[in-house]
């Protein structure tokens, strides 16, 4: 089949290149001439695993291309998906600026018959104004008479793993009261539909809100643990102990119960204020919502709040070695990362980031650029050269098993803040190293470690 994905982010690369995978043509379209540009090189503007060597292979037979003209684009193809950014407005609801020119680009250019999805998180109600943009272009010139539909598809893709859910996705949502629409999109997804049928056919503004519920259900589930967490600090109990005892009921399981320095990325963040901004506007007080953001923007900072505990008040003239910059493992993508604010408490508190990311170094970089308070690291143990302290904010696998040993011979201070829960604190403390982590160690009430 022939398809237009307008956006070549995260989303829109990802989906192309595993639409083309399934022998489909795909046209990607982008404003931005030098990412076409790279792209066309075979250059992936983002680290997913798994993504280069599709886009590489289907980009060389000729399945998968990128352009700037959204002319050639829509003329294309009779399946054309958006998928641009929603950032946040200024009051945290969704940005549909993005979204909103791309439709009116459309409407410019249609000529025949397509259906219109939308693949970016939008809130309830923009398949509507999707339609009145296009409308509204059609009829500025003259086409008022081309058919078309509008439909919602949204992803649910996890950063890290997007290839595979791409492939093999766990459930397809529709949303649409066309007919044509919906079969159209059963037929482009029917190769993923090869063992059992994954499609959930429903209307718009039910698929529409079904993105954010399952978002805003995920973040949730992390900042309860997170809650829980915070009180076993205070009663003195095992936060590790409790998930093992609360995940192992089959009615909770042990997906996104892990405690930690609180989420981020580009989805949870922006989709939970997006959707209690929405119950706003149609005059419901979403209080859930507002706890579940209130408690995560705090736990962002429980780490910092353990460094200056430790150092009884002040940082100022040390230095502090950071693991992990990413917001979670197998991604560059820094949007909304817990690194991010530690590292900003720590220098407005006078103190010195040694960092090491194995993937997001040159994203830190391009945020922050040179700083003299900022050392970007070749290797994990190069972080921990003349450093005070160790802080550790994304789980990489290559920090699961760390030489305890030289950690405590190469900090001035051997101390562990551990953001993730990655170490038990019985096996880090038997190495005369001290262990903070979120609910577990030093960070409880009456800590039975020495």
């Amino acid at each position: 089949m022939k398809v237009t994905i307008f956006g070549t982010g995260y989303v829109g690369l990802v989906t192309g290149a595993c639409l083309a995978e399934m022998g489909n043509h795909i046209v990607c379209v982008d404003i931005d001439e030098n990412k076409v540009a790279r792209l066309e090189r075979g250059e992936i503007p983002i680290f997913e695993p798994g993504l280069e060597p599709i886009v590489r292979r289907n980009h060389a037979n000729g399945q998968l291309q990128f352009t700037t003209d959204a002319a050639i684009a829509v003329a294309h193809a009779q399946i054309i998906f958006i998928a641009v950014g929603t950032p946040p407005d200024e009051d945290g609801s969704a940005d549909l600026q993005y979204v909103l020119g791309v439709a009116r680009s459309i409407g410019r250019h249609l000529d025949d018959y397509a259906v219109i999805v939308n693949k970016s998180t939008v809130p309830v109600g923009t398949a509507d104004r999707v339609r009145e943009a296009v409308a509204a272009e059609l009829a500025a010139r003259g086409g008022a008479s081309v058919d078309f539909d509008v439909a919602s598809n949204p992803e649910f893709l996890k950063e890290g793993d997007a290839v595979e859910d791409c492939l093999r996705p766990d459930r397809i949502v529709i949303g649409s009261s066309s007919e044509r629409a919906v079969g159209l999109l059963r037929k482009l997804y029917a190769p993923f539909n090869r063992s059992h049928d994954r499609t959930v056919v429903m209307d718009v503004r039910s698929a529409e809100l079904t993105k954010y519920a399952a978002n805003a259900m995920l973040a949730t589930k992390i900042s309860f643990m997170n809650e829980i967490a915070n009180i076993a600090e205070r009663v003195g109990a095992d936060i590790e102990l409790v998930r093992q005892g609360i995940g192992s009921d089959p009615r909770i399981g042990y997906h996104f119960i892990y405690p930690g320095a609180g989420y981020g990325g580009s989805c949870f963040p922006k989709d939970v204020q997006a959707l209690e901004r929405t119950a706003r506007t149609v005059g419901y007080d979403a209080r859930l919502l507002e706890a579940v953001e209130a408690v995560n923007h705090d736990q962002k900072v429980k780490l910092f709040e353990f460094i200056l505990r430790h150092f009884e008040g002040s940082v100022r003239g040390r230095t502090i070695a950071l693991w992990g910059l990413a917001f979670k493992p197998n991604t560059d993508d820094m949007r909304e990362a817990s690194s991010r604010r530690l590292m900003e408490a720590l220098w407005d508190a006078g103190a010195k980031v040694r960092a090491f990311d194995p993937e997001a170094r040159g994203e830190t970089h391009r945020l922050y650029g040179e700083r003299s308070d900022l050392m970007l690291c070749e290797t994990a143990y190069q972080a921990l050269d003349g450093a005070d302290a160790l802080a550790i904010i994304t789980e990489w696998k290559a920090f699961r098993s760390p030489d305890f040993a030289s950690i405590r011979a190469m900090l001035k201070e051997p101390v562990i803040f551990d953001g993730r829960n990655m170490y038990e604190p019985s096996v880090v403390e038997e190495a005369g190293v001290a262990y903070y982590g979120i609910g577990r160690g030093r960070s409880i009430a009456n800590p039975k470690v020495s």
